[in-house]
Order: structure tokens, then sequence, then C-alpha cells
């Protein structure tokens, strides 16, 4: 709308025309919702002004600014016009519900609109958790619901925790399934003389909420123990004696002050059990002793527990063995053979023994007839085993042996010393001038024999070890020549190294040789003329030789 204004002077009238901005209106304004938690929304806010005033939009929620810096985890103003400064929240929580107000201004009006914003979420925690009755398996326990946050509370659950739990664990209750308008229950299978505190949780169809502050700690009365020993078994000790043991019962399933163990034990096929009580929750074994107890003997043996309130189950009978006695019999038919300078293999014959106890492997002792006796190496076998190898030991030397059984008592009598001599050590010279030639396909190897000292096995033969210089694994020709032709591919690098063996074992090694590969055409005779390809053989023979030669 236009006005005009008339202004007089002294001389002439003047007249002023003014024009009046139009009003700003809200086109789009915010909107009540109602919302879950975790949602995000925008809150419209968008407007109608003369484009001519700069305008300005706020916002606030329950009556405070929106700080858009320090809160734009979840509040952000979006819209990208200035005649829209619309809000977004984002990943709504139940603390954004609440009176959402926005501001618009210019310099001439200002003007607001405002909605209401419901969050509905999980349950609050309950409150007042207590405990109205206990027994020695039940707690009767009450509770009042926290806050619904606008979506009906559909069922509680109660957790309790022990010093024993590894945290808040979930029990069983009568009802079984407790609804959201229950606010009673009692928890049921709880084990008797244990201290327990509980706690509840609600849910409703949106989720499940924060538990509740534990209620006060109570134990639970004492009963009749129920739980027996675990792996009640035994075994060993000493002489005369019947060891018996087994795993102690948890504290928490003692049930009750005064806890401890009864020890019932017979000879097996005996009628009358004998006990022994052992006031002690800790106890884990019992020892008999009685010259009356025959080594080795089969007993049938239970363990019951008790506390102040009486007398519990007993575990299983199980069969204990008593103490076994050592072997009194040696072992027989001791016989040794020498298999090189360094090992000699000893056998010898069970002993034929009877109720002393179970054989559980062999001692067998040695040392060198320049050594002493109380010097001697021992090397034990294991079960049933009536012979085992011993090495590591010195050439042309004279070695005496003797083998005794042993259990878990202790080790029975020596058998007769057996002797035996280690044989001469390997030659100790490794082939030299070693030669090597290629031929269709084939490597020929030629080397001086090996000729052993006064002192040293006669050589019997020579190992040619041989892989590709690319593998590990090794490969072993045995010749009793100077002489070895290997048929191997041409494509590859070859190692080889050559020793003799002998009766004492294997000799010295040569040094490692390498056969570098042979192009295919060299080999087969293509390319060159045949006179080249025997040139060329000769230069390597005459190479090699020499190198062969210079590491001797």
């Amino acid at each position: 709308m236009d006005s005009t204004f008339y202004f007089h002077t002294s001389s002439q009238a003047l007249l002023f025309c003014f024009h009046s901005p139009d009003p700003t209106r809200v086109m789009v304004p915010p909107s009540s919702m109602d919302v879950t938690v975790g949602e995000s929304i925008v809150l419209p806010c968008q407007v109608t002004h003369d484009h001519s005033l700069n305008i300005v939009f706020t916002w606030s929620f329950n009556g405070h600014l929106i700080d858009f810096d320090k809160d734009g985890d979840h509040f952000e103003r979006v819209g990208g016009q200035d005649s829209a400064g619309d809000l977004m929240i984002r990943n709504i929580q139940l603390k954004h519900a609440g009176k959402y107000v926005c501001m618009v201004q210019t310099s001439v009006d200002k003007l607001s609109a405002a909605a209401d914003l419901i969050v509905r979420g999980p349950p609050g925690p309950p409150e007042a958790v207590t405990i109205d009755e206990i027994t020695d398996t039940t707690a009767q326990l009450s509770w009042r619901p926290g806050p619904d946050n606008h979506s009906p509370i559909t069922m509680y659950v109660i957790q309790a925790r022990t010093p024993f739990s590894v945290g808040w664990q979930a029990v069983n209750t009568v009802p079984e399934l407790i609804d959201g308008k229950t606010f009673t229950a009692t928890v049921v299978g709880l084990n008797p003389w244990v201290e327990y505190e509980f706690r509840t949780v609600a849910a409703n169809v949106i989720g499940i909420g924060e538990p509740s502050q534990p209620s006060e700690k109570r134990r639970t009365e004492e009963a009749l123990p129920e739980v027996t020993p675990a792996n009640v078994s035994g075994g060993g000790g000493s002489k005369s004696e019947l060891v018996i043991t087994w795993e102690t019962v948890p504290e928490e399933l003692q049930n009750g002050r005064g806890f401890g163990y009864v020890v019932a034990f017979r000879p097996y096929g005996k009628m009358i059990w004998m006990l022994t009580v052992l006031a002690s929750a800790d106890a884990s074994r019992y020892v008999f002793r009685n010259e009356s107890v025959h080594p080795f003997s089969p007993f049938e043996v239970k363990v019951g527990v008790f506390n102040n309130k009486g007398e519990g189950p007993f575990s299983p009978t199980t069969v204990v063995y008593s103490a076994e006695e050592e072997p009194t019999k040696a072992p027989a038919n001791i016989f040794a053979r020498s298999l090189s300078a360094t090992d000699v293999e000893v056998f010898w014959a069970s002993p034929m023994e009877k109720n002393r106890g179970r054989i559980q492997g062999y001692e067998v002792k040695y040392w060198r007839h320049d050594d002493k006796e109380e010097n001697a190496r021992k090397i034990r076998t294991i079960g049933n085993q009536t012979s085992t190898k011993i090495t590591n030991l010195k050439g042309s030397a004279l070695y005496h042996l003797a083998v005794k059984a042993y259990n878990s008592a202790g080790t029975g009598p020596s058998s007769a010393t057996v002797n035996v001599t280690t044989r001469k050590p390997p030659p100790s010279q490794p082939p030299g001038n070693i030669i090597w030639n290629s031929s269709d396909s084939k490597i020929i190897l030629n080397w001086d024999q090996v000729k052993a000292l006064d002192n040293e096995s006669e050589v019997k033969g020579y190992k040619v070890l041989y892989r590709w210089s690319r593998q590990s694994s090794t490969s072993v020709i045995e010749t009793n020549k100077t002489s070895v032709e290997l048929s191997l591919p041409f494509d590859e690098d070859y190692i080889i190294e050559i020793k003799p063996f002998s009766d004492g074992g294997d000799g010295s090694s040569s040094e490692q040789i390498r056969i570098p590969k042979i192009s295919n055409a060299y080999a087969r005779g293509a390319g060159p003329s045949t006179s080249n390809a025997c040139t060329l053989s000769a230069i390597s023979t005459i190479m090699i030789s020499l190198t062969a030669r210079s590491s001797l």
C-alpha cells in the first residue's frame, strides 16, 4: 500500500511518497511429531517475507536457544534458502522430547511457530527393587515401574549376581514370563548359602531399557549338600598306602557352613566300608596307611559330603589301586650289539612278576670301561618296550650295560652287566680327485678310492648324495665302486657330494660340487659339431678336477 504525506513550507507544499514493506508470514510451520529413539527428522520453518529486508531464523528447545556449534551432533540448520530455516534433529534421544519454537525476525516484524516432539523409547530403569523374602533356593522380589517413555512396558526380566558369577545373569522366575503390569516375582533355582543381589530390566516394543539399581545383598538359607566331588581317583604313594584323591566341591555349591568330606573305601569284593571324616572344605586327598594293605591291590572308593545341616550323597564308586612296590626281579636275557662306531642296541626280557604293580618302563645304565660306574649315564624307556638304542658313543670302545625295571614306587634290582664294543670309527679321509663328465643326459662321476687307517673301519662302499640347487631334499645312491652314472636332466644346477660308508658308519664327506645346467643343444650334440661338444666336456672335466683337488 502506498501512503501520501504533505509537508507545508512558507513557499510551497512538498509531496513525499513512502512504500510500506510486506509483512512476514509463516507458510510451513513446524508440526508436532511422535518419533522413536534413533530416528532423524526435519522440523520445517518456511516463510514469505519482503526480500528487501534481512531475515534471521532462531530455534529454541524447551525455552533455551539451540547452540548449533555446541550441539552440532544432533541439531543442524538446513534449507539453503533465505526464506527457510528448517531444523534437522539427528539420532533422536529421549532427552530431545519437548517444545521446539522457530523464531523469525526482520527489522520491522517478529513472529514464531512452535511444535511439540514426543520421543518414544525403551523403558527407563525400574525403581526400588526389594527382596521381600528369601529361602534356601528362592527369593521373593518386588519393584516399582520406571518411566515407560511413551511405549507401554510389555515385560520384565530379573537378573542376579553373586561373588562367584561372571557379571549379571538372567535367572528363572515364577511366573516364568513377567508381563508389564506385574511388579512382583519369585526367583527360583538359587544355590543355598550364597549371597545374592538382584536387579530388574523392563522392555517394550521398542527395546530393552536400562537395568534398575541393585537390590540389597542377601544370603540364601543353608541346606543339605547335594553336589558330590568329581573325578574321584587315586593310586601311587608309598608302601602299604592307599591314596585317594578328588576335586573339591566349589564354595557356591557347598550349601552351608561346616562343609567337609566323608571318605569310604573297602578292599574289592568285601562288604564292610571303612569311613574317614575330613572336616575341611579344601581337602582333596586322603592317604590310608596300614601294613595290611598289599601292593597294588584294588579298593572300592567313594567320597561323600556333609555340612552343618547334615550329610549329603556319595560319589559313584570307583576302583583305586593301593601303592605299588618297586619291582623285585630284574630283567633277564640282556643282549647288546654294536650298530656303528657311535650306536649300540640293547635287548632284554621283561621280568615275570605279579601283584607288585605295573612295570611302567625300563632304565638302561651304561658306562665306558675306562670310566667309573657311579658316573654312568641312564636312559629310560616307557611302556612295554624291551629294546632301545644308545647313541653318541665313542668308537672302538668297550661299554658295560645293565637294565632295571621301574614303576611309580621306584626302580627294581639291576640285571647282570653285559659288555659291548663299538665298532671302529668310519674313514676320516673324504673321497678326492672327483671328476665329472656329461653325455647323453647322463652325468658320470669318478673319484679316488678311500683307504681306511688302521684304527678305522674298512670302506664298504660310497654314498653319492645329489639334489637340485633350488631344493633341500637329497637323493642318495650307494655303490661299492669309485664311479657312478646318474641319469639327470640338464636343465637344472645340481649339488653333489660323496662320502664313504663302513661298519662304523658314514665317513667324511667331500666338498659340495656344483654341476651347472647344460643347454640342450650341447647336451644332445645339436648345434656345434661333435668335436666341439667333446671339447666343452673335456674343459668342464679339467675345471672340476682342479676344483676338487684344490679343496682337499
